[in-house]
């Protein structure tokens, strides 16, 4: 992957983005349908997840992209080695200091 997380955040901050943070998930994670009360854009840097928004599914591995507008139903399933993604949040509660979590793959 030829982008840092600091250009990351730096790019999603830009956009609005108001907080950005590194999300692992373990092998064979499921998550049923569900919706955030926040907009994400993130970008998938290890493993591969399949994202569902009604009707259609995505496969996602490392490099791809994706988006979410707040309160949009979706699922996601996370492949055998699980994921690992980089997301810039807009409208979210804020959490800990995302550069203290980014870790390598």
């Amino acid at each position: 992957m030829s982008q840092s997380f600091s250009e990351f955040e730096a790019d999603a901050r830009g956009q609005g983005f108001d907080e950005v943070l590194e999300r692992r998930w373990e092998p064979l994670t499921v998550l049923d349908v569900h919706a955030h009360p926040f907009d994400a854009k993130a970008i998938v840097v290890c493993g591969e997840m399949w994202l569902t928004v009604g009707d259609d599914t995505r496969h996602l591995r490392s490099g791809d992209t994706f988006e979410l507008d707040r309160e949009i139903a979706h699922s996601e399933r996370y492949g055998s080695e699980g994921a690992t993604y980089w997301v810039a949040r807009r409208g979210a509660a804020p959490t800990s200091p995302a550069s203290e979590q980014v870790q390598p793959c």
